[in-house]
């Protein structure tokens, strides 16, 4: 199952790419990206189980220490900005 998320508050220049690896990471078995976006939300392309999509999309909503999470979407017209998922891969872009 693939979905792509778009997250708005302050969440860039927080670490919140690196955090949405660390937490993908901590979870295992998902792929995909995220993506800082001009605006200054972050869109996020993920890919596994769908139990584990729903557990990363509720970490979403915490972010990192100095994040402000303010909503997470699903925003399907956003996965044209990310390239193709690798498997095994969850990376920053």
């Amino acid at each position: 199952m693939e979905r792509c998320l778009l997250v708005k508050g302050r969440v860039q220049g927080v670490g919140f790419r690196y955090w949405v690896l660390r937490q993908a990471a901590a979870i295992g078995g998902l792929e995909g990206y995220a993506l800082n976006l001009e605006n200054g939300d972050v869109a996020v392309l993920m890919r596994g189980e769908e139990n584990k999509l729903n557990t990363l999309q509720t970490l979403l909503y915490k972010g990192p220490l100095f994040a402000r999470v303010d909503s997470v979407v699903e925003a399907p017209e956003y996965k044209a900005y990310f390239p193709p998922i690798v498997n095994g891969v969850f990376k920053r872009i």
